[in-house]
């Protein structure tokens, strides 16, 4: 007997989280499904029901329900779902979500038709009239895998109060994404409690991973080697005019530099190609007709 091990990831945006989790399910051949946590809301309040990412998996396998039940579900931003102790009242898109995934990332069943979907009770109606019965149709989570994952902003502050670690001066902050890494490398399920989450939804997340900001010669290596950088889109795009378009090593590494200093992980590459004008021989950039 498995049993699966749900994941929380902590990084900054555009290091590729959802690039890796994407390729991972395409390379095992299984469904895929990603939102973000912040879309959702307890059920019974305006907003959408968690429920609807199992129903997401069945449509992604195209109507395969046994392949369905071993997907993988990739929910971004659940920091944002953390519930401050000092809240007032009910509250429905934080604590609501917590215990609204909790069940689902365990084991349960997900009727691929809501009770209150007006379409689906005119469908059960009609195949009641067919066959005399309506047959359930049920997606089981016991093997659907759930990762979830954030930029976790404050919780290096936490876990430094925990290992008594002070920099110079009275309430020295943190100063660099490498200190912060140092810090989420260390988290631990009381850490993860104290910033907003709920022990039992943090108990069904047995896996921590730390995604590591992107250096330049991370985003060099993304602009020359990946399949689908903007480098190369570049050069289709171009291909369609009859134009070759050739990027030198230098002119690739300048906008990875340029790309790192929009501090948005491999999004900034397409920032600095797009509005960066750079002259032609400090990019070392050349069209052949």
């Amino acid at each position: 007997e498995y049993n699966k091990q749900n994941v929380i990831m902590f990084g900054p945006t555009g290091v590729g989280k959802t690039y890796l989790i994407r390729t991972l399910a395409k390379l095992i051949g299984v469904p895929f499904v990603k939102a973000d946590a912040t879309k959702f809301s307890e059920t019974g309040y305006v907003g959408g029901n968690v429920e609807d990412l199992i129903r997401d998996l069945v449509h992604q396998a195209d109507g395969n329900i046994e392949l369905a039940q071993y997907g993988i579900v990739y929910l971004d931003e659940i920091d944002k779902v953390a519930t401050p102790r000092n809240i007032i009242g009910r509250d429905v898109s934080g604590r609501g979500v917590q215990m609204g995934l909790l069940k689902l990332m365990e084991e349960t069943e997900v009727e691929l038709s809501p009770s209150n979907d007006i379409n689906a009770q005119f469908q059960a109606a009609m195949e009641f009239q067919k066959k005399g019965k309506v047959e359930r149709k049920v997606v089981n989570t016991r093997n659907i895998l759930f990762i979830v994952s954030g930029a976790f902003n404050n919780l290096a502050e936490i876990i430094k109060r925990r290992l008594n670690k002070h920099g110079i001066g009275f309430g020295a902050e943190i100063s660099s994404p490498d200190e912060k890494e140092e810090y989420l490398s260390e988290v631990t399920s009381n850490d993860l409690i104290k910033f907003g989450f709920e022990p039992e939804f943090i108990g069904r997340l047995p896996v921590h991973v730390v995604c590591h900001e992107l250096d330049v010669n991370a985003l060099y290596k993304i602009l020359k080697y990946s399949e689908g950088s903007i480098a190369n889109q570049y050069k289709r795009s171009f291909e369609a005019y009859g134009i070759d378009l050739m990027f030198s090593d230098e002119g690739l590494r300048k906008i990875a530099e340029k790309g790192y200093e929009e501090r948005t992980g491999a999004r900034g590459l397409f920032t600095a190609v797009s509005y960066t004008h750079l002259r032609a021989h400090e990019t070392s950039l050349h069209l052949v007709c």
